[in-house]
């Protein structure tokens, strides 16, 4: 469920050792299956507890997550990085914003699901977004681009040449290629 690095745990059994005898640390998501999810790491007196969390062992203490945490939690990775910067603590966690969806969920789930963790996170850092509008009988996978997606010289590359081969490679069997419903108006938003 979740990985913590040699070197995270190394950093966690640090921190512990100041604190009181019987301390663990518990991993969480605020906010889980929103745009606004936030994970965190804290620590967790033996009180704090609760009968249903989850215990995850490791070689010289416990993680514990909540039942209500644990979808959101799939292949969530703990670091812990030293360079000239200093030092970092990273967790990612590619499902806490979207709530995993199952191999045999529904086709537009899936699609949906793809484009929100893959493809989303990518389009951000042009100030873009994506969203599934419909997926057509004869295969058509449609989308409405948003932000700096809407009006840029670049949408027919990233539709055919990333999402679509994309989503062809991971599930052509089901669907034939997408397709650009936004009328695209250039403007200051737009990136180049």
């Amino acid at each position: 469920m979740i990985s913590i690095s040699e070197s995270a745990q190394a950093h966690f059994v640090k921190l512990l050792s100041q604190q009181a005898e019987g301390t663990s640390i518990r991993v969480f998501v605020v906010n889980p299956g929103t745009a606004n999810a936030e994970c965190g790491v804290s620590y967790c007196p033996p009180e704090a507890i609760e009968q249903d969390d989850i215990e995850i062992p490791f070689k010289d203490f416990s993680a514990y997550i909540d039942q209500d945490s644990k979808p959101f939690l799939e292949e969530a990775e703990i670091d812990f990085t030293t360079d000239q910067m200093g030092s970092q603590l990273t967790l990612k966690a590619p499902n806490a914003k979207l709530r995993k969806v199952a191999d045999d969920a529904p086709l537009f789930d899936r699609v949906n699901y793809f484009l929100q963790t893959e493809v989303n996170p990518q389009l951000a850092g042009h100030g873009g977004e994506c969203t599934l509008m419909e997926i057509t009988e004869d295969g058509y996978v449609v989308l409405q681009f948003g932000g700096g997606c809407n009006g840029c010289s670049q949408i027919d590359v990233t539709v055919k040449d990333g999402i679509e081969k994309q989503l062809l490679a991971t599930m052509g069997n089901e669907i034939v290629g997408v397709r650009d419903m936004t009328e695209h108006q250039r403007g200051e938003h737009s990136y180049y």
